[in-house]
Parts: structure tokens; sequence; C-alpha cells
């Protein structure tokens, strides 16, 4: 007799992004196990209905599981569900996007995980493909309102590096006086204790660091924050 209540395959996938040379890339891991076996696939496993106690404890067990890495930033992107997802049977994903230092990912040096330049990947198995450039194009549209870059800064950081690196996210310049006006008001940042640092001409640049609020809290208190020209 059938199961009149059959249940769909529920994983988790992460897209993992971090910046390096100027370009956002993302972290593939080695399949080991059919379907797909031997590909390189977004990090991304079942859920333990046991274990974990939401998608996001998931999340977080998979890529500390899969990367080695915790993120500062991991967020739910969108669920993405059908029957011909996975050739296994109907399958459900709960797909997160997380940030990372590259500082940290340099730390981690996990062989398991590979990082590619995200513009340069043109297949992956599954439909790992279409999250993939979900997951980009949803960080690259909260670059233009929010504090979401700030995640790929490392432990200080000057108010002209994290400017590089949200023109570098966005691929166009900012004008420093009104980007300077928008940080100020996602309040987001705080000086370092270390104090400051020589910068170009002799003049000594101050160096920032987050404010010690979890990336989920920032996520929440962004959400309907407008920014002014």
């Amino acid at each position: 007799m059938s199961d009149p209540y059959p249940q769909p395959i529920v994983t988790i996938d992460v897209v993992l992004l971090t910046l390096k040379d100027g370009e956002l890339h993302a972290a593939v891991a080695l399949r080991e196990r059919e379907p797909q076996a031997g590909q390189w696939t977004l990090p991304g496993g079942f859920v333990h209905a046991d274990e974990d106690q939401d998608a996001l404890a998931a999340a977080v067990r998979i890529l500390r599981e899969k990367a080695g890495l915790e993120s500062p930033y991991l967020e739910q992107l969108q669920t993405f569900a059908n029957r011909h997802r996975d050739s296994r049977g109907w399958s459900v994903s709960i797909a997160h996007y997380a940030l990372v230092p590259l500082a940290e990912v340099e730390r981690s040096g996990d062989a398991r995980v590979k990082w590619l330049a995200v513009d340069s990947i043109r297949t992956l198995p599954f439909d790992h493909l279409e999250i993939l450039r979900t997951a980009v194009s949803r960080v690259r549209s909260k670059t233009l309102y929010s504090s979401l870059p700030v995640h790929l800064m490392p432990k200080t950081f000057t108010l002209s590096e994290l400017q590089r690196v949200y023109e570098q996210l966005l691929g166009s310049s900012l004008d420093k006086r009104s980007f300077r006006r928008r940080i100020e008001e996602l309040d987001v940042v705080e000086p370092a204790p270390a104090g400051r640092a020589a910068g170009q001409a002799h003049r000594p640049a101050q160096h920032y660091r987050i404010k010690r609020r979890a990336g989920r809290e920032l996520a929440m208190a962004e959400r309907n924050l407008g920014i002014r020209d």
C-alpha cells in the first residue's frame, strides 16, 4: 500500500560568498554521493529533524560540516521546490546565502571546497546555478540600500576600504560624502579601539569595526530602512 502522505526530500543549500581580488566568489563542494557524485555543487545537505531546531540552525551546521566555516551573516534566501530538481524524488531546498571575510577563508584553508568567481560559473548540478544567481542578485540589490557588505570586511577597516567593497559589488563608483552619510545612518560600524593608522599624505585614517550585533539582527533592523541620496 502506498503512503497516503508521501514525504518530499528536504534539504538546505547555502550560497557562501566572499570577495577576492575585487570579485565576488562562491564556494563549491565536491559531491561524494549519487546523484551527481564527483561534481562540484553548492554546500548542502539534508535537514536533521531530530537535531536542527529550524532551517537557520541546519544551515549553520551544514556550513560548519561542509566548508569548515561559520559566517557572520547568514540569511534565508528562498525556497526552491519541484518534482524535477532532484532525480530521487519531489524535492524542497530551503536556500540560504552567507557572507564571510576573505581572511576567514584563508585561515580555514579547507580542501573540501574551492572558490570560483561567480560571474565565471556557467553550470552547476541540480538547480544550483539558479540558486547561485538568485543569491548574487540579492546581495548586489541589498548593497544599494543596506550594510550587507560590512560582513565581507576584515576585523578592522577604513571607510575608504569599505567604500571600495561597495563599489566592487555594484560595479560603479560612489560619491564619498554621500556614502559616508549612508553608513552613518545605518549605524552599524564604530571606531576600532586600536585607534588610527597612517593614511595617505601622512594623514591619520580612522579604523572601524562592525558593531557587536549579530548579522541576523542587522538584517532585521535594515528590513524597512530607506537610505536618502
